[in-house]
C-alpha cells in the first residue's frame, strides 16, 4: 500500500481558492487555479504570484564552523557566507554528479538550508552522517510560501517594511501581523520576490494577507514549471540529476574558486577534469520554429542527421511566445545560433540554439 500523499498548511486554502490539487513528490499541491497556468504565469512575471513551497524540506545547522565542514559535501563558499546571506549550491556525489541543489543561508547562531521535496529523504541523512558534530534538525512546523513578481515587494513590504530593505540573496527575521518570520528575497522564477518561512498555525492568515494585495493571485506548479523555464533555471529530476556533473549544467558559476583549485569535495576529480578539458556535453537553451512545444526526452540531432542529444525540460513559453527548451548536446556542438532538428512524433522540426535565460531576469541586487 502507498503512503497517502502528504499536504503543507496551505492545503485548505488551495481546495478554498479552486486550486487543481495534484500528487507532487508524495505531497498534494496545486498545479493551477482558475485563472489558468497562462494567466498565473503572466501574473508573475506582471504584477504578484504567491506559490505554495512548503513541500520542500526546511533543515536547521546548529555547531561549530557549519560553513567549513558544509564545503567538504558542497563546492561553494559557505565558510565565509556573512551572516544574513543566502547562496545557491548543491550536493555532489563521489561521481561528480549533483545529488541536489539547495538554498543555504547564514542565519548567525544557525545555518537554514532548503532542500527539494522529492530528496529530503536523501539529503538530511547524507548531512547527519558526513557533518561531524553538526546538529540537523529538519523542521516540520513551518510553511513555505513564494511571493515572486515585480510587485513583490509592494505585497510583501507592505506588511513588512523590513522586506524592502532586502536585496537579492539576502534573508532576515521580521514579523508580519506580529509573527516572526524568516523571509529570504530570492526564488526560482526570474523575477524578484521572497521566500517566507511562516510557523504553521499562522500560513493561512498571513497568505490571505498577501493575497489580499490587489496585485497578488496564487500560482500553481503549473507556471511555477514555465517561470523557471523561461529563466534558464534547471529542475532536479529532469535538468540535473545523479549523473549531471556541474559542469556539463552549466552551473560552474555557483563553484567557489578555491574549490575549483584545490578540490576537497565528492567527485571534484571529474568536475576539475570537465573544468580543464571541458564536458563531454553541455546543457543549452533550445528554440523550436514551429508551434510543436518538445518535451523531456525528444532527441536532438545535428543537421548531419546524427543524434547529438536530448531535450530534459520543454513547454510553451507564454512570455516568449512560443515553444522553449532545454537539453544537453554533446561537445562540439551547442554554439548559440547553431541550427537542429528535435524529433517530435518521429519527424525532424527544425530549432536553434540559443542562449540562456530566454527572458531577462530581474533580480534586485
Amino acid at each position: 500500500m502507498t503512503d497517502a500523499p502528504k499536504r503543507t498548511p496551505l492545503y485548505d486554502l488551495h481546495v478554498e481558492l479552486g486550486g487543481k490539487m495534484v500528487d507532487f513528490a508524495g505531497w498534494e499541491m496545486p498545479v493551477q487555479y482558475p485563472l489558468g497556468i497562462m494567466g498565473e504565469h503572466k501574473q508573475c512575471r506582471e504584477k504578484a504570484a504567491l506559490f505554495d513551497v512548503g513541500h520542500m524540506g526546511q533543515v536547521i545547522l546548529m555547531g561549530e564552523n557549519v560553513g567549513e565542514k558544509l564545503e567538504s559535501l558542497c563546492p561553494q563558499a559557505y565558510a565565509t557566507l556573512k551572516e544574513g546571506k543566502a547562496r545557491y549550491g548543491f550536493f555532489t556525489n563521489t561521481d561528480g554528479g549533483i545529488m541536489d541543489d539547495l538554498i543555504v543561508s547564514n542565519a548567525g547562531d544557525h545555518y537554514f538550508v532548503v532542500v527539494n521535496a522529492a530528496l529530503r529523504h536523501q539529503d538530511i541523512p547524507h548531512m547527519k552522517a558526513n557533518l561531524g558534530g553538526v546538529e540537523v534538525t529538519e523542521i516540520f512546523d513551518r510553511a513555505l510560501v513564494a511571493v515572486q513578481g515585480p510587485k513583490a515587494e509592494e505585497v510583501v513590504g507592505g506588511l513588512c517594511p523590513a522586506a524592502r530593505d532586502l536585496k537579492f540573496m539576502e534573508t532576515a527575521i521580521a514579523e508580519i501581523k506580529g509573527v516572526e518570520c524568516r523571509i529570504s528575497r530570492l526564488g526560482y522564477t526570474g523575477e524578484d520576490g521572497y521566500e517566507i518561512s511562516i510557523p504553521d498555525d499562522n500560513a493561512i492568515e498571513i497568505t490571505r494577507a498577501f493575497l489580499a494585495h490587489e496585485d497578488c493571485e496564487p500560482a500553481g506548479l503549473g507556471a511555477r514549471d514555465s517561470l523557471r523555464l523561461e529563466a534558464g533555471l534547471c529542475l532536479y529530476g529532469n535538468d540535473i540529476d545523479q549523473t549531471t556533473s556541474p559542469i556539463e549544467a552549466s552551473l560552474g558559476w555557483a563553484i567557489q574558486k578555491r574549490r575549483k583549485e584545490e578540490g576537497g569535495f565528492p567527485g571534484a576529480e571529474r568536475v576539475q577534469k570537465e573544468l580543464d578539458e571541458g564536458p563531454s556535453r553541455r546543457l543549452v537553451g533550445i528554440k523550436p520554429e514551429g508551434r510543436a512545444p518538445a518535451r523531456q526526452g525528444v532527441e536532438i540531432q545535428c543537421k548531419e542527421g546524427n543524434t547529438i542529444g536530448h531535450i530534459t525540460s520543454g513547454g510553451f513559453g507564454p512570455t516568449v511566445g512560443g515553444p522553449i527548451a532545454m537539453g544537453y548536446v554533446a561537445k562540439g556542438h551547442g554554439e548559440p545560433g547553431e541550427t537542429v532538428n528535435l524529433i517530435i512524433r518521429r519527424k525532424p522540426q527544425p530549432a536553434q540554439i540559443v542562449a540562456l535565460p530566454f527572458v531577462t531576469q530581474n533580480y534586485k541586487r
